[in-house]
C-alpha cells in the first residue's frame, strides 16, 4: 500500500533553520479590499502589487536590522527574512487563483491558503498564530504586518514592539490611521516602496481635495451589512 504524501509545514520546518526572523505577514483579504476601495473595482495588472519588489524591500529591511544588531552586539548576527502570504480561496476559484499562488512561491513567499467556507473562515487567527510561533521558537528580530486590520493586529503587535522588537505596518494610509498615528510602531505606505506598483494609484486625500470636490466611493457594498462579519477597524 502506498503511503500518503504529507506536505511540509512551513510553520514547523521553516527555511533558514533556527535563525531569528524578520517576519512579513501579508493579509491578502484585507489588502485586496483596501486596494479595491481605492480603485473602485478589481485591480488591473498596472495596479496589482509586485511581490518581487516587496521581497527586495524585505531583504533590504532585514539587512538594516541585521547590521544594527551586529553593531550593538559587537559581532556578526544571523537574521533571516521570511515572507508569508495568507489568503482565502473561495469555492470554484482555485484555477483562477493558482497562477498567483504559484508566482508568489516562485518569488520566495510561503502561502497559507484556507478555503472560504463561511464569513467566519478568515485567516486572522492563522496569521496571529504564526507570529506567536515564530516569536516563541526561533524568535523575531523584526515584524512586518501588511494589513489595515487594527482590530486583529493592533494590540498584539504593539505588545511585541513594547518588548523591543521593531514592528512595521505596511498598507494604505487612508485605511490604517491606527498604525499611522501609533507611537509604538512604524508605518510605511505600500506605494512608497519602490516598484510595488507599476503606475500611481488613483488616490484622493481629504487633505488635498480639488476645488470642485471629489467623489469618495464606498469601501464595501451595502449588502455587506447583511453579513455577520465585523467591519475592519481603521
Amino acid at each position: 500500500m502506498t503511503e500518503p504524501v504529507i506536505a511540509p509545514d512551513i510553520r514547523t520546518s521553516p527555511p533558514g533553520g533556527g535563525a531569528r526572523r524578520v517576519l512579513l505577514i501579508w493579509d491578502a483579504p484585507n489588502l485586496d479590499m483596501g486596494l479595491g476601495g481605492i480603485l473602485g473595482g478589481r485591480p488591473t495588472t498596472a495596479h496589482r502589487p509586485r511581490f518581487d519588489a516587496l521581497g527586495r524591500w524585505l531583504l533590504g529591511h532585514t539587512a538594516e536590522i541585521t547590521a544594527a544588531e551586529s553593531a550593538a552586539a559587537g559581532t556578526a548576527v544571523t537574521v533571516e527574512p521570511e515572507a508569508t502570504v495568507f489568503t482565502n480561496i473561495a469555492a470554484g476559484s482555485a484555477e483562477v487563483v493558482r497562477p498567483w499562488v504559484d508566482a508568489l512561491r516562485n518569488v520566495g513567499f510561503a502561502v497559507f491558503a484556507k478555503p472560504k467556507i463561511s464569513d467566519d473562515s478568515d485567516v486572522d487567527s492563522d496569521m496571529l498564530d504564526h507570529i506567536e510561533l515564530r516569536r516563541h521558537t526561533v524568535g523575531l528580530a523584526g515584524l512586518v504586518v501588511a494589513s489595515a486590520d487594527g482590530q486583529a493586529f493592533r494590540e498584539p503587535i504593539e505588545q511585541i514592539a513594547a518588548e523591543g522588537t521593531p514592528v512595521t505596518v505596511l498598507g494604505f494610509r487612508e485605511h490604517a490611521s491606527w498604525a499611522v498615528t501609533s507611537e509604538a510602531i512604524d508605518f510605511l505606505d505600500l506605494e512608497d516602496i519602490a516598484g510595488v506598483f507599476r503606475e500611481p494609484l488613483p488616490r484622493i486625500s481629504l487633505d488635498s481635495l480639488p476645488d470642485d470636490g471629489a467623489w469618495l466611493i464606498p469601501f464595501r457594498p451595502l449588502s455587506a451589512l447583511l453579513s455577520n462579519r465585523n467591519p475592519t477597524n481603521g
